[in-house]
This record gives C-alpha cells, sequence and structure tokens, in this order.
C-alpha cells in the first residue's frame, strides 16, 4: 500500500562529476546554475520515451541562495536546459537535505495526483558561496540561548558528538574514513561510479574549455597512519580531522519521479520505488543525530525495522556522525550494508546537492543486488534535523510480482 496515495517511482538519479571548492578547483571558472543544467539537459536526453512536456514541476535546491545559485533555480534552470516555457519550477533550502527535500517534496505531487512526472535536484558551488557566507543569523540565537555558541560550526558539532558519546573515539572515525576512501576506490575501478556522472563542459580562462568526466575529491590510498598527524581544526586537542571530514565540494545531481503507472504507460523503468520518507529536528550543537530519529519515523511509517534494510546509504559529513547512526541502530562499523561504494569523506559533499548521490548509489546497488527488497537514504542537517527515505528495490522477486 503506497503511504500517500500513488505509487512514486524514481525512473533515475543523475550527478555531476564533484570538484574541490577552490581557486583551482575543477568549478572555479564554472558558474553553479551552468553545472545543475548540465546534469538536467543528461537526465532529459537518457529519456527520450518522456516528452519534455508532460514534466509537471521542477525543484532544484541550494543552501545559498545568491549569486549563480539564486533566482528560483528550479524554474531558471528548467528554462536554462531547454524545458517548455509551460514547466514551472521552484527552489528548495533544507541545508545538507535540500536535494533530499527535492524529491520528497515532487513525490508527494506525484502521490497525490497534483503532478505525474517531475524533476528535482540539488546543486552547491562552495568555492563562489561558502557556507555561511553573508549569513546574519539572529543574535537571539544566541542572547536567549536557543541553540549553543558552537552550533552553528558544523565540525564543533562533530566534536561535541565525541564528547557526549565516549564509545565515538578517534580511533574509530579514523578507520571508518580510511574504509570509506578504500571502498569508493573499489567502486570506481569496478565501474560502479561512472555510469551515473554526466560530463560537463568546464572554461578556463588560460587554458580554454575542458571537460569534467572524474570526481576530484578521493584521495585513493588514504590509511589510518597517514591521519594520525593531521591537525584538529574545530578544537584545539579534538578528534576531527580534514581526513575524517567531507571536504568542501562543487557540484550538482538530478533526478526523475513520477507515477509508477505514467512510468509502465511510457516504459520507463524505474531504479527504486519510494516507500516512505521523514524528517526530525535534533538539538542543533549534536547536528549529527539528525538520522537517528528521521529513520526512526522513517521505519514506523513503512512497517519496517532496521533489519529489513539491505542497503543503507548514509552521507558521510563527518565520520563520527556516521558512527553516532551505527551505535544507536546496533550496527557494526564494517556492516556491509553501509556505504559499499564509500561516501562523502571520500567523494565530497557539496551540500544540498549530496541528497540524490547518496539515491544514484543505492540504485546501482539495487541493479547489482536484486536480493535486497528495502534500502535507505539519510543524512545529517545542519542546524540540528535529520533526513530518511525509505525505497524498495524494482529488481526484487516481490517487488516485480506486485508491478504485474
Amino acid at each position: 500500500m503506497p503511504l500517500l496515495g500513488r505509487d512514486v517511482v524514481l525512473v533515475d538519479a543523475l550527478r555531476s562529476p564533484f570538484g574541490r571548492a577552490r581557486s583551482d578547483g575543477l568549478y572555479a571558472h564554472t558558474r553553479a546554475d551552468d553545472i545543475a543544467t548540465a546534469v538536467v539537459r543528461d537526465l532529459l536526453r537518457r529519456h527520450p520515451e518522456l516528452p519534455t512536456e508532460r514534466i509537471d514541476e521542477v525543484a532544484i535546491a541550494a543552501t545559498s541562495q545568491v549569486g549563480d545559485q539564486g533566482l528560483t533555480l528550479g524554474r531558471t534552470v528548467g528554462l536554462l536546459a531547454g524545458l517548455p516555457g509551460q514547466v514551472p519550477g521552484y527552489a528548495i533550502d533544507r541545508m545538507c537535505a535540500g536535494a533530499m527535500t527535492a524529491v520528497t517534496s515532487v513525490a508527494a505531487q506525484v502521490a497525490v495526483g497534483a503532478a505525474d512526472a517531475a524533476l528535482a535536484g540539488g546543486v552547491e558551488h562552495m568555492g563562489h558561496h561558502p557556507l555561511g557566507k553573508d549569513a546574519d543569523p539572529n543574535p537571539r540565537f544566541l542572547t536567549e540561548r536557543l541553540v549553543a555558541s558552537d552550533a552553528l560550526v558544523m565540525g564543533a558539532t562533530a566534536e561535541n558528538l565525541h564528547d557526549t558519546y565516549p564509545a565515538l573515539t578517534r580511533e574509530r572515525a579514523d578507520a571508518y574514513a580510511e574504509a570509506s576512501q578504500r571502498k569508493y576506490a573499489e567502486a570506481l575501478a569496478a565501474g560502479h561510479i561512472t555510469p551515473d556522472l554526466v560530463p560537463v563542459g568546464i572554461p578556463d580562462p588560460e587554458r580554454g574549455w575542458g571537460l569534467a568526466t572524474a570526481d576530484e575529491p578521493p584521495r585513493p590510498g588514504t590509511t589510518v597512519a597517514g591521519m594520525a598527524d593531521l591537525p584538529t581544526p574545530f578544537r584545539p586537542g579534538g578528534r576531527v580531522t580534514a581526513a575524517t571530514s567531507s571536504p568542501l565540494t562543487d557540484g550538482a545531481t538530478a533526478a526523475l519521479l513520477t507515477s509508477a503507472d505514467l512510468a509502465t504507460e511510457l516504459g520507463l523503468a524505474p531504479r527504486a520505488r519510494l516507500v516512505s520518507y521523514a524528517y526530525a529536528g535534533v538539538d542543533p550543537a549534536l547536528m549529527g543525530l539528525g538520522p537517528v530519529p528521521a529513520t526512526r519515523k522513517a521505519l514506523d511509517l513503512a512497517g519496517l525495522g532496521i533489519e529489513d534494510l539491505g542497503l543503507i546509504e548514509i552521507n558521510e559529513a563527518f565520520a563520527v556522525q556516521v558512527l553516532a547512526f551505527l551505535d544507536a541502530f546496533d550496527i557494526p562499523d564494517d556492516d556491509p550494508r553501509i556505504n559499499p561504494y564509500g561516501g562523502a569523506i571520500a567523494v565530497g559533499h557539496p551540500l544540498a546537492a549530496s541528497g540524490i548521490r547518496l539515491m544514484s548509489q543505492l540504485a546501482r546497488q539495487f541493479e547489482a543486488h536484486p536480493e535486497v527488497r528495502y534500502g535507505l537514504t539519510t543524512m545529517c542537517v545542519g542546524l540540528g534535523q535529520g533526513g530518511s527515505v525509505i525505497w524498495a528495490n524494482p529488481h526484487h522477486a516481490e517487488e516485480k510480482e506486485n508491478q504485474r
């Protein structure tokens, strides 16, 4: 029984290669909306069965909605990508869960019959728009002690997790980060990453035009020994280092969602079926705990338990945040269900774009594991939130039977 009405399916999810957010990074001279446009165009190109006039909505997220990430991205990116003028669009901001929220927002529209097909996406050019630049937090947050003084610094909230839960040691975090880099390198070598990447044309004032085809942030060969002497930038003598944090990243993602009936009508092959989703708030000073209550809510809505999830994609904002999730559900650090292709510690975290990267990786894993019926995408969100989406695998025998 679908959660909200009609069954909603993820037809496809793609992303740009991710670049390092710095002056010599992959996208240093590329506009954020151009990266997003390239991904949306390729998504449409891969699905000619869907007439563009059948698209009912475009929702694109960004955390910093200024400059080349402003002007109602859903509408502007839709026009830049060549969608007909009658296709509307809007912008979303839920910080790190922007693209995830774009997906669940348009999915709800599809579920209740307000739309049949929709595009969702996210983009973040942290090289152009560092997190919090030009923001003006209300002084009441601190004067009235609404949040802790360090709650607006994400790295500080990761240190707070280490403080609050002594079992979350630096040794575990370092080992987890090493594993993330290794798993990403193995997945790349096995051909599991590149199929969902969209090549993006990139200008350079000195070298002319180039083409972004691969992720820039990964550091293959990273070892725990190599992390030992790294500084702890968020606190003297702390436990969070650059190696156990996601790097500052530029990139974009996009997804196509439709009703199951429209997918059947047009001959579109779904990569996942939405089962349930939920968002939850937590103490902003312990931001990384957000995925725990969000996942519990999503599981309750779906009538499932954590043991029913055969694959789990959790955004690695910080290694300690993932470990807190694992401990909350009594999951071992090396459980093979967790981020089989590595995560944001290796590939990067372009804030509002990352939620759909989780979905594209889960969809790729669904294809490789038809024995798995249910999977999860989950992430922590700045200012103390979490978001979780449970998906069903269309390649599973019982899902295939239900499609008949």
